[in-house]
């Protein structure tokens, strides 16, 4: 039984040290052939482009031997060796323009002495575009970026972010100015960023994010779990006595669903995976160790963000596109760092036409990043410790199972009460979002912006025995959310669910930031 690690992404350490390496090279051999082009790629951290980029660097540097037994070994390929400059910015920590220059600089240093040569010319950017010149004089250059981003997104609530782009748009640009002298080019990162500020230079580039035939290039398949981790998966049901029909299903939805094309197989997260067997079979949210970003949270919170309907509202193909720094828009950004994926696909006719558009509605991948996120952004915006999650949940949960819908909505404000006021939002999708968060925390059947034959309804909520109607208001009253939800018949909609039904109207006010009252009333 191999071994498995999630922190080396050597792609040399790997094969010399007896690591499990799931075979992607068929996909490493269809991106190299034919030679000249420039690719891009985006995932969300910690799935893999790491060690994609150790791979290609090993392919490109003729180390066959590395390949014995894998698809790329029998191929027709020469393994012909070129240059390979190598630009790691995983490391780049920085906060300033002037430091970014210096990270890059110190970088075009170190490559400069990795092929014998010395740094001609007095920019930055000029300094790069020798390098590559000059190094081209070795043969083809073969240029490998990994983390183009992440000097801008750990700067993007940085009011100085604009001129750190700015540095980065000068100095990608040589990928461009060189790209006669290069036999292929990759760059990967998170996000996308539109074409107007830092791609404008890079019209070369061929994106592949969304690109069926690499959608699995990152990532495990089902097939490549069961075929490459059968030990593995043998171990962990041995040892947490569970048949491996109960076990594979339950890995599945903890942390598989990532899927980057909509007729593409969904992947498992790589890291996860190995975190899992590696810790003694623990079922635990591996991907958020090293934290969700603060700014996301932040931004979800105080630009009016809906999160409950913008997974019940479907997207245009247009959503997948990059996007300004200048314009965030939290769905977007929620879902290029891998907090949201793709669901499904639906074609839909525009009326009186015959032209069809694609829609495409989203979801959390699985259970680990749902859970997380949710306990991040509940802690983020309100008092509520994650230690102390589990407990709120038991209560809310019992709550209502029970149909105790008065309990419930005090333990609800007391969640609100702990929200700083600086994170109030006059808008009633605020109060909305933060109430689904709760209710999604506690594993229910939980939909928002439900649609009726005679309009929407804000939430719905089942659990146990009783399905949850709820309405809400901002500033009014909750005879006014209880008057829209009978006069509208929402409650129509589930008669035919056997179950009990309780209709809750509840009324927000925006100064307090709280529930200021509610009514509650059985269907009958």
């Amino acid at each position: 039984m191999k071994n498995l690690t999630s922190s080396v992404y050597s792609f040399e350490k790997l094969r010399n040290e007896g690591y499990l390496y799931v075979d992607k090279t068929e996909f490493i051999w269809n991106l190299i052939n034919p030679a000249g082009e420039s690719y891009f790629l985006s995932r969300p951290r910690r799935f893999g482009k790491s060690l994609t980029i150790s791979t290609l660097k090993a392919v490109f540097e003729g180390k066959k031997e590395l390949f014995k037994e894998l698809a790329i070994y029998d191929k027709s390929y020469d393994w012909k060796p070129y240059p390979v400059i190598h630009l790691d910015m995983a490391n780049c920590d920085i906060q300033t323009p002037d430091d970014l220059v210096k990270y890059l600089q110190d970088m075009l240093e170190n490559i400069a002495v990795s092929f014998n040569l010395q740094l001609r010319g007095e920019t930055l950017t000029g300094r790069f575009e020798n390098l590559i010149m000059d190094i081209a004089k070795q043969g083809q250059v073969v240029i490998l970026l990994d983390e183009y981003d992440k000097p801008i997104l750990n700067n993007i609530v940085n009011p100085r972010v604009k001129d750190i782009l700015q540095v980065l748009k000068g100095f990608y640009s040589n990928i461009k100015k060189t790209e006669k002298v290069l036999r292929f080019a990759f760059i990967t990162g998170v996000s996308k960023f539109c074409h107007v500020s830092l791609f404008s230079d890079l019209n070369n580039l061929t994106d592949i994010t969304m690109d069926y035939n690499y959608a699995a290039m990152l990532g495990y398949t089902q097939e490549e779990l069961e075929t490459y981790f059968t030990d593995w998966i043998a171990l962990a049901s041995k040892q947490l006595k569970m048949p491996q029909e109960q076990l594979l299903p339950k890995i599945k939805a903890w942390y598989d669903g990532y899927r980057f094309h909509e007729d593409a197989p969904r992947v498992y997260n790589p890291v996860s995976l190995a975190e899992f067997f590696t810790r003694r079979f623990e079922f635990n949210n591996y991907w958020f160790s090293t934290g969700t970003p603060s700014f996301l949270l932040e931004l979800i919170m105080k630009s009016k963000f809906n999160l409950a309907g913008s997974l019940a509202t479907p997207v245009g193909g247009s959503f997948f596109n990059a996007f300004e720094i200048t314009d965030l828009d939290p769905q977007v950004l929620l879902f290029q760092t891998g907090y949201l994926t793709i669901d499904r696909a639906e074609q839909r006719t525009i009326p009186f036409t015959t032209k069809t558009i694609k829609k495409y509605y989203l979801r959390f991948p699985n259970q680990e990043v749902e859970e997380s996120f949710n306990d991040s952004l509940l802690a983020y915006c309100t008092n509520v410790r994650k230690q102390d999650t589990q407990e709120l949940i038991l209560k809310l949960v019992t709550a209502v199972g029970t149909g105790d819908a008065d309990s419930f909505m005090r333990l609800i404000q007391s969640v609100f009460a702990g929200i700083p006021y600086l994170l109030h939002v006059k808008d009633e999708h605020y109060y909305q979002t933060v109430f689904f968060v709760i209710c999604d925390l506690l594993n229910l059947a939980v939909q928002a912006e439900v649609f009726t034959s005679s309009g929407r309804i804000d939430m719905m909520v089942a659990a146990g025995d009783w399905i949850y109607v709820i309405e809400f208001k901002l500033n009014k009253s909750a005879g006014k959310a209880m008057e829209q939800i009978e006069n509208k018949e929402y409650a129509l909609k589930y008669r035919k669910e056997g179950k009990r039904i309780m209709l809750l109207g509840v009324n927000f006010d925006f100064n307090s930031g709280n529930i200021t009252d509610w009514i509650k009333e059985e269907y009958q």
